[in-house]
């Protein structure tokens, strides 16, 4: 925990802290996990290093706001919170600020060297057991790139069918098949994305997720793709997909070598394609570990657990 006094200095506190102090209450309520203590000129923050570092980046632009303009409304703060790019300089693991000032980075050391490698090339592979955050990592990767414009849509897509379930045996209509699977998608976009702006992109295909069957004949150009769970796609739609790559598109692929859900004579598509590409320019791969994982500490052990089954056997 941490504390820090800003100094409103020359301003009008009515003009910044509102009647009764409903402008502040606003804008705190982007930041649930910092106390505010408001005494005159000043403005005592405690809570966590990070997030008074966001609010106090914010709050500067808010301040620089309202000195141009004599106004500083809910629109306008809503604006500066989830339009600005929110990319600190100087501290390179963060990637975005998600609604109510959540913080998204990089945590790991691999997580990083996928931030790293994403920058440096434009196809990057991220192998490794679940709850790594590989798939996190790349879609705020993603989210960054577009908020940033370097890009002008998200395209994220997963083979439609796992843990050995037939879509044609599941009830109700295509979207309704496919969702279940997309939701850990969906999820990590809602910690990076404001609902309301989240479902414009999607409405406008400026974020698009879609089952890999859905990327046969197009060119995916001017966009950041992310293929999700790679381990269950086969060789042919693996070829498929990563020939769909345009001039200015970035690609990740990420998977878990050890989740292969295909009938067993039919190889992995990620693990051929992590042999047929070795050595390329301009495609990296990253492999993380037991020491990535950031769910509960028996997750690591069982993943080593089953790591050490599975080097017996082999």
């Amino acid at each position: 925990m941490g504390e820090k006094i800003i100094d409103l200095g020359g301003h009008n506190l009515l003009d910044i802290y509102g009647p009764n102090n409903k402008t502040l209450s606003y804008i705190m309520d982007f930041f649930p996990k910092i106390k505010c203590v408001a005494r005159g000129n000043t403005i005592k923050l405690i809570g966590l290093d990070e997030s008074i570092e966001v609010f106090e980046h914010k709050f500067s632009l808010m301040l620089e706001h309202f000195s141009k303009y004599q106004s500083l409304t809910h629109s306008n703060i809503e604006r500066i919170m989830y339009e600005d790019n929110a990319i600190l300089q100087g501290n390179n693991n963060i990637l975005v600020h998600g609604p109510n000032g959540k913080i998204i980075k990089a945590k790991t050391v691999n997580q990083r060297n996928m931030v790293n490698e994403s920058q440096k090339n434009d196809m990057l592979f991220a192998v490794g057991p679940a709850g790594t955050g590989k798939t996190y990592t790349a879609v705020a990767i993603a989210v960054r790139a577009l908020k940033n414009k370097e890009v002008k849509r998200i395209i994220i897509s997963r083979p439609a069918v796992e843990a050995g379930e037939n879509l044609g045996f599941l009830p109700g209509d295509l979207k309704e098949k496919l969702d279940p699977y997309l939701q850990p998608l969906y999820d990590a976009l809602r910690d990076m994305i404001p609902a309301e702006k989240l479902k414009e992109y999607i409405e406008h295909r400026i974020i698009e997720i879609a089952p890999l069957a859905f990327m046969r004949g197009r060119t995916l150009d001017n966009a950041f793709v992310i293929l999700d769970e790679a381990q269950n796609s086969s060789h042919q739609q693996m070829k498929m997909f990563l020939t769909r790559m345009g001039k200015s598109a970035k690609f990740i692929i990420t998977g878990d070598e050890t989740q292969i859900d295909l009938p067993s004579k039919q190889p992995s598509g990620l693990l051929k394609a992590l042999k047929v590409l070795k050595g390329i320019k301009g495609i990296s791969v990253i492999k993380l570990d037991d020491k990535d994982v950031i769910r509960h500490e028996l997750v690591k052990k069982i993943i080593k657990a089953y790591k050490s089954k599975q080097d017996q056997n082999e």
